[in-house]
């Protein structure tokens, strides 16, 4: 450098040091034209217009400095700064690697890489490069924290939370990322320690909304349902359209059983997500809760459109068509589902009941053989007995007494507990002249079941047509004998005696009832209901002790539980409607009524139920009319008082 060059290089480091980087300028580029290929000067003028933001100037300077000097790491770095800077990051990323290239051995540069391929969204280059400059800088905690993120945005939140671990712990009077540390958290599913760090990035910033949505899911993840909900709603409160939360939020509500809200919610989030088959499946599953089976089918079935392979949904929606009495569609689902799975044994019981229910007798009866030899289930064995009774009764009804003899004495040889297998086996044998077999069974189905009337009188007409009968055949050889036998059934008195306990553990849960030693009473009744297990009777009594003891979820169950083994039962059908009254579900409680008073129109309790209904949903008119048909068919003198009071004040308003 020139003297006289020098001396104006002195006198622009003063002016620098002085703030006047005008006049630092016009001393530099004096200089240089005296000393035009000097990179001290040229490097110096650069990095001043730097300071003033003329970055083209500096960038021109620093290319002619590489002219003169290319293999100065350093003039590279500085250029990559200024394009960062410039948000130029292809470009800055060639300079800091061509300085890397020059100067491997200068550490800081890693960070400068790393920092770029950040901004660039390369995180894995980033990661490298972080991890390359904190081996020698380790406590270097602004890399840390970038490298953490880098982890975390990259997807790989468990290194992530590794990394804010190291800064919270070694540096924590400064540490501030609270929200990302915690969304690490969330991500690993450490959600206790997750909301820890939430909470206090929410106190933080009241408008970073990720780490609020984060904080709610946190709560819902631990089933802190009400602290999850209230952190929704003030989410939504925020901003109303956040709708990709929709979901979760949704499910929280399935989940607290709030139904109707939890129902607008998955429509609001399947509105703007319309191809989510989540959405419609756990649609369904609310509305199937509600006892809403049409729309639970309806949401199954779209669910299904989006993803055909969800085996759980076609399970839940040949459940809907089951108990929606389709069972043809039930059938075909579980057709699907064991095509995926022909090892599914509950799906092929489900299934044999179905054909069962559907009257396809000869189908169930080899379908609950065939899972037989898969599993021994007394579920399955009385259902198969079942299946063959109702064939056996199809014969005798069509006149073909040879297979129904056949079907009976197979169900009875299998332990049945059914009354009518006897009664039909007395019945085909008395319409093939077999009269010892017909009266040994006749009696064995009077002595199960007495207070069956039909066996009662069938037998005596038998016993009168039998005596006329001989009266006839008496000729002057003496009685005419009949000769055709058949072959009987085996012994019954293991039978007789599973009969006899039953009745006796059910009068000693009468007993209990009556006494209101409900948790007894229930437990003799679920033992009688193992020697019978399709007593829709002892059921009803189960759904009864549950509903005295206010446990309506049990009560419910073991009602629709009667209602499944005898659909026409009119009585299952009234008391889970009184549980639905109960817990103000007046939709489902009048289909329960409706339905009561279908089977039997003289129920005189469900049309009080009825009017109670309407008397609720201020419809007077209907409930006028539900009343007086109460009067009508009432036989219950305390109740038609408080009914008439009703009347009264109905029709003066």
């Amino acid at each position: 450098m020139e003297p006289e060059a020098s001396s104006l290089y002195q006198e622009a480091c003063t002016l620098e040091y002085q703030h006047d980087y005008t006049s630092a300028v016009e001393k530099l580029k004096k200089a240089i034209e005296i000393s035009p290929e000097d990179t001290i000067l040229l490097t110096k003028l650069a990095g001043i217009y730097t300071d003033l933001n003329e970055y083209d100037n500096a960038v021109k300077i620093y290319e002619k400095v590489i002219e003169i000097k290319p293999n100065d790491a350093f003039i590279y770095i500085s250029l990559g700064s200024i394009f960062e800077t410039q948000g130029k990051y292809k470009e800055s990323l060639a300079a800091y690697e061509k300085a890397l290239n020059i100067f491997p051995e200068y550490k800081y540069n890693y960070l400068n890489l790393a920092n770029v391929q950040y901004q660039i969204k390369d995180y894995k280059s980033a990661i490298e490069n972080y991890n390359l400059f904190l081996n020698t800088y380790s406590q270097h905690w602004e890399a840390r924290k970038s490298l953490a993120n880098s982890y975390l945005v990259d997807n790989n939140p468990e290194k992530a939370v590794q990394e804010f671990e190291k800064l919270y712990t070694e540096n924590n009077e400064h540490f501030d990322d609270y929200a990302n540390f915690g969304i690490a958290l969330f991500k690993t599913e450490n959600y206790e320690k997750a909301i820890e760090f939430l909470e206090k990035a929410v106190e933080k910033d009241m408008d970073n909304m990720t780490a609020k949505v984060c904080l709610a899911l946190s709560y819902q993840a631990i089933e802190k349902n009400e602290m999850a909900l209230a952190q929704f709603n003030a989410i939504f409160k925020q901003d109303s359209k956040l709708d990709s939360i929709r979901y979760d939020y949704a499910n929280l509500l399935a989940d607290m059983s709030k139904n109707e809200q939890a129902i607008e919610e998955y429509k609001k989030y399947i509105a703007a997500y319309p191809k989510d088959s989540r959405a419609y499946k756990n649609l369904g599953t609310v509305y199937k809760r509600e006892n809403d089976i049409k729309n639970a089918i309806v949401n199954f079935e779209k669910s299904l459109s989006l993803n055909n392979n969800d085996t759980e949904t076609k399970k839940a929606i040949a459940e809907c068509y089951h108990l929606d009495g389709n069972y043809d569609e039930a059938i075909k689902y579980y057709d699907e589902i064991l095509a995926l799975n022909s090892d599914d044994t509950d799906t092929k019981i489900n299934k044999a009941i179905a054909l069962h229910a559907s009257e396809k007798y000869s189908e169930a009866i080899y379908l609950y053989n065939k899972i037989l030899e898969e599993r021994n289930s007394e579920i399955v064995q009385n259902n198969l007995s079942d299946a063959i009774i109702s064939q056996s009764r199809i014969y005798l009804e069509t006149g073909d007494f040879s297979n129904a003899i056949e079907g009976f004495v197979k169900a009875i040889s299998r332990g049945t507990k059914d009354s009518y297998a006897y009664f039909g086996l007395a019945k085909a044998y008395r319409s093939t002249g077999i009269y010892d077999k017909a009266t040994e069974y006749y009696e064995k189905a009077i002595s199960m079941n007495p207070d069956e009337k039909e066996y009662s009188a069938e037998y005596a007409d038998f016993i009168s047509a039998i005596n006329s009968t001989k009266e006839k055949e008496i000729t002057s050889d003496g009685i005419k004998e009949i000769s055709l036998i058949v072959d009987g059934g085996a012994s019954d008195n293991s039978y007789i005696e599973n009969i006899e306990k039953n009745k006796s553990l059910i009068k000693q849960g009468n007993e209990c009832y009556k006494n209101k030693k409900y948790d007894e009473a229930i437990k003799l009744y679920k033992e009688a209901l193992m020697l019978k297990p399709s007593d829709e009777e002892t059921l009803l009594r189960i759904g009864n002790a549950y509903k005295l003891k206010n446990d309506e979820k049990n009560a419910i169950d073991f009602y629709k539980k009667s209602i499944f083994v005898k659909p026409e039962y009119a009585d299952g059908w009234f008391n889970l409607g009184l549980v639905y009254a109960d817990q103000k579900n007046i939709v489902q409680s009048k289909k329960c009524f409706e339905k009561t008073i279908s089977i039997n129109p003289k129920y005189a309790y469900a049309y009080y139920a009825l009017g109670m209904a309407n008397e609720t949903e201020e419809n007077n008119e209907l409930a006028i009319e539900n009343y007086e048909k109460f009067l009508k068919y009432n036989t219950d003198s305390s109740a038609k008082e408080t009914v008439e009071a009703r009347l009264n004040n109905l029709k003066k308003e």
